[in-house]
């Protein structure tokens, strides 16, 4: 009896590690995504591309990411963030987004 206890407390923690890991790797898509179009919209605007990455770096620390990397050019940005994991030792999820115009049509 003893031995099945354990089995299902070992399997409850193992559960709740990889949960933790799965709403980590949502949350840090959301957030690039969401920093993404945040500096789009700056870069649209005329906005330096110093801006388009401080205004990245906002969304995404609201959205509790951290900025990694910004690229802007022109009208369009790509950029990671890293999102902590809710359980200490599982690590950080990664995120990467890129956002702006899409393609001209013809």
């Amino acid at each position: 009896m003893l031995g099945v206890i354990g089995a299902v407390l070992m399997l409850t923690i193992a559960g709740l590690l990889l949960a933790s890991a799965v709403v980590a790797s949502h949350r840090a898509r959301a957030a690039a995504d969401l920093a993404a179009l945040a500096a789009a919209g700056v870069l649209m605007r005329g906005e330096p591309t110093g801006v388009a990455c401080a205004a990245a770096a906002q969304v995404a620390a609201v959205n509790h990411a951290r900025l990694q990397v910004c690229i802007p050019s022109a009208t369009e940005v790509r950029l990671s963030v890293t999102v902590p994991a809710g359980v200490k030792g599982v690590g950080v999820a990664t995120a990467r987004s890129r956002a702006g115009p899409g393609p001209s049509v013809r």
